[in-house]
């Protein structure tokens, strides 16, 4: 029952934590993303109650005032250890969008085979949202930068990364 409870609280906190917000190509609900990645994280045989709210929570840090002490206070060491390897830790000022995006990179390749994970979900997540709607940001950056994720997260569960792998493969050019 402890571990439900850890699940549903995660959700309640990510759905209050970005009311309001809205995924930028659908407009839905920003909380219908960590719910998304929630439940590839539940597709994998492995996967413990602590993933599963991080996946909730993945996010939370980076764009709501939740902080990462909140959540390991609420959550637990485990979850706040798996939030912080999900949570970007580049700013504005670091430089370029390619600087920023490697600087997160090598920050989520130093975390546990579990946060890495979840992140992973979180790209499999994004890019059947991006894909579809904005092609062209998929083939100049997005394609790039989650190719370049995906070869750092070696931790990862090896049958999200082949599924990730395949998603970036198997996406045509229009141009």
């Amino acid at each position: 029952m402890k571990d439900k409870q850890l699940i549903q609280d995660a959700l309640m906190l990510a759905i209050k934590a970005h009311d309001g917000q809205r995924r930028k190509y659908t407009g839905e609900p920003y909380s219908t993303h960590p719910i998304g990645v929630s439940k590839i994280i539940e597709t994998i045989p492995d996967h413990t109650p602590e993933m599963v709210a991080a996946a909730l929570l993945h996010d939370v840090v980076e764009d709501t005032p939740v902080t990462l002490s909140e959540i390991k206070e609420v959550f637990g060491t485990t979850v706040a250890e798996y939030v912080h390897f999900c949570s970007n830790v580049s700013e504005q000022k670091d430089g370029n969008r390619a600087f920023r995006k490697k600087m997160d990179a090598d920050h989520f390749a130093m975390g546990p085979a579990e946060s890495q994970t979840i992140k992973v979900a979180d790209l499999i997540h994004n890019s059947e949202t991006i894909i579809p709607h904005d092609p062209k940001f998929f083939h100049k950056a997005y394609k790039h930068e989650k190719q370049y994720l995906l070869d750092v997260l070696i931790k990862a569960n090896p049958i999200l990364r082949s599924h990730a792998q395949s998603m970036l493969d198997k996406t045509w050019n229009p141009s």
